[in-house]
């Protein structure tokens, strides 16, 4: 068995007018993310995770900002796209881990719901998916409300042969 690890990053600012989208979940918040698609950050994050663990780039350079088609992407579908990039290469998801850092609000309530979406559009059981929410305690951007970030790390297997 070959098995692969890949890690991902995202942040996007908070702002008035748009809607908070975290792990394909719609989350009321008097704030939404700044992006060209949804800005779902732990999507993006997940989806460059992923990337990462087959050396292919970044979320960026597959669905670049600039593009038109893009525009208000669900980035779950960005994310199964990926996801069937990786199954063509012979690879399955063992597993994902993710934690989203923001001071509000708070996740917890909707922790389960992404897990479904994300092992959802992952092809993988919901067991095979964490998510996990933190503060910085109101220290730097996601302390004090201006932003959102997500980590995640993916360990990816394939058959040697």
């Amino acid at each position: 068995m070959i098995q692969r690890i890949g890690f991902g990053y995202d942040v996007h600012g908070l702002i008035e007018g748009r809607d908070l989208i975290l792990g394909g979940v719609k989350i009321e918040h008097h704030k939404g993310l700044l992006g060209h698609s949804d800005a779902d950050v732990l999507s993006h994050a997940v989806t460059d995770a992923l990337l990462g663990s087959i050396a292919q780039g970044d979320l960026g350079e597959h669905f670049p900002a600039d593009d038109p088609r893009w525009r208000d992407a669900r980035s779950l579908d960005l994310l199964s796209k990926i996801v069937v990039m990786i199954s063509s290469q012979g690879w399955q998801i063992n597993n994902i881990d993710a934690t989203v850092v923001a001071e509000a609000p708070r996740l917890a309530p909707f922790r389960n719901a992404m897990r479904n979406n994300l092992a959802s559009a992952c092809l993988v059981d919901l067991s095979q998916v964490s998510v996990k929410a933190t503060t910085t305690e109101k220290l730097g951007i996601c302390g004090r409300e201006e932003a959102i970030a997500a980590q995640a790390i993916a360990l990816i297997e394939r058959s040697q042969g």
